[in-house]
């Protein structure tokens, strides 16, 4: 499990490392709000999540009609957990929105990496 958790988070750095670049973009060059663009970011994330953690991370036999579908619940779980914490820590608390993305980054991943172990890409 150890090592499944050290690839999910290196799988994570490069899906976080596009995430915050769409976030960033958005922010100081785009204008946009933070907590829409790091929702754009967290999807973009999410695509290369899936290829890399299907392949890397759980070396899953899971088709793809059943692994993808059961990723983007998960998924879609941890954009509600983005949206919530950034919301609260950027919107109503005024924290700076990337120390406030780090954190929800964390809990994320930890919630993220246990449904995804067990039941998206968990042997059959």
């Amino acid at each position: 499990m150890f090592r499944q958790l050290a690839t999910y988070a290196s799988v994570g750095a490069v899906a976080t490392a596009v995430h915050y670049a769409i976030l960033v973009g958005l922010v100081e060059a785009g204008g946009w709000r933070p907590v829409p663009a790091t929702l754009i970011g967290y999807v973009a994330g999410g695509v290369v999540a899936y290829a890399l953690n299907r392949r890397h991370t759980f070396a899953s036999d899971r088709p793809h009609a059943e692994a993808g579908w059961r990723f983007a619940l998960t998924a879609f779980l941890g954009f509600c957990v983005t949206y919530m914490s950034m919301s609260l820590f950027v919107e109503r608390l005024g924290a700076p929105y990337l120390p406030a993305q780090i954190v929800t980054t964390v809990l994320a991943m930890f919630l993220t990496f246990s449904i995804n172990r067990t039941w998206t890409f968990g042997r059959r």
